[in-house]
Formats: C-alpha cells, structure tokens, sequence
C-alpha cells in the first residue's frame, strides 16, 4: 500500500538508481487496464512498522517496480507519480533487486489463480474425505484450464477473464435448442455482445469437419 512514508521512500530512489527489465511475459496492470512488458526495478533501505517500538521494527529493503503512466492528463508540472506508476514490496531476502522483482511477480500470478479457484470449484472445499478432496482438485484444475484455454482462444479481450467470467460470458449463454429434419439449430440471443468470442471458441473447438 503506497501511505505517504512508501512515497517519501520512493522518491528518495536516484534517477540513475533504476535498472531496465524486460519481463518474457508482459505484466497485466490492473489500475491501467493494459499489458507492459518493460519496467525499470530499483530499490532502497527501508524500515517496517516504524511507528511501533524499537523492538517490533524491522528493517529491509523497498522493492520498486515503475511504469511509465499512461494516463492522458497533460500537467504542466507533472510530478512523480503523474509520470509513473509504481508498484513497491517490503523484502528482507539476500535476493538482489531484479531476481526479487521477478519472484515476487511469479507470486502475485499464483496467488490470483488461486482467487479464481477459490471462487469457484475451491469453494465447495473441504468434504471432510480425503480423497473425495483429491478428485475434486484435480477436477477444478482441469475446469481451470480448459476455462482458461477457451478465453485465450477467443482473443485478447478474454484471454485474462477469470473463470466466473468466461462462465457468465461464454457458457451460461441464453440460447434455445430447435430441432427440425433430424437437424439440431442452436438460437442464440440477439445482439449479443460476446457473439464474435462464443463464435470463434465454436469454430476452434466444435465446428463441423470440412468437405
């Protein structure tokens, strides 16, 4: 959380203190709704809980993370954070600056998968037997996947969608089923909006073979 003693801290970060890094997959920035690839890392002696006893106080390091910020204010002074965005984290590991930056990262992606799961199948969780436990992991795993597959195929717009998501969007869709001539039709609404996604996952996954 950026509290005004994490900016006091950042802005006492040099201009020639931050080393570029280039992640091999790009970073989704919830606050700017977009996906970054380059960064520059940085970071700085920082102590924790400082307004508590001498005793409770821990001391470490601030990892920060900037991003140019895309916002389309145009300031005639623009200050430090109308320039970039920064995303900072408390560490007391021996981890130099970019490989921190770059654990903590592959943290924060595993943690928001296990969001998604608990929001859904993990929910149901426990059943007090264990191997009903078992199966039942494997199964949200699975779901998980195959989920997050069909977003990706339907394109960018998707591709990042949780599961309750997709669910609402491309599978629980109001369609009626006709049949005529030994024919099955699928209806599906009209003017509907994820028609172009739901269309390009069917074609992907079920469409019917070709000549």
């Amino acid at each position: 959380r950026q509290d005004p003693a994490v900016k006091r801290a950042i802005g006492t970060i040099p201009d020639d203190g931050w080393t570029k890094i280039k992640y091999t997959d790009a970073i989704y920035d919830q606050d700017t709704d977009t996906w970054t690839s380059d960064a520059e890392v940085a970071e700085v002696p920082y102590i924790a809980f400082s307004s508590k006893p001498k005793k409770d106080r821990i001391e470490g390091r601030l990892v920060v993370r900037r991003i140019p910020e895309l916002n389309k204010k145009k300031l005639s002074q623009p200050t430090l954070f109308d320039t970039y965005r920064f995303h900072a984290f408390f560490t007391t590991s021996t981890l130099d600056t970019i490989t921190a930056d770059q654990v903590h990262r592959r943290h924060a992606i595993i943690e928001q998968v296990h969001a998604d799961l608990k929001n859904s199948a993990l929910a149901h969780l426990p059943s007090g037997i264990f191997t009903a436990n078992a199966a039942w992991l494997i199964l949200a795993v699975i779901a998980f996947n195959l989920t997050r597959t069909a977003g990706t195929i339907t394109g960018a717009v998707l591709a990042s969608a949780t599961t309750a998501t997709i669910r609402r969007k491309l599978v629980s869709i109001p369609g009626r089923i006709a049949s005529s001539a030994r024919r099955i039709t699928l209806h599906l609404p009209d003017a509907w909006p994820w028609e172009t996604a739901w269309s390009a996952l069917f074609s992907h996954a079920l469409a019917p073979p070709q000549g």
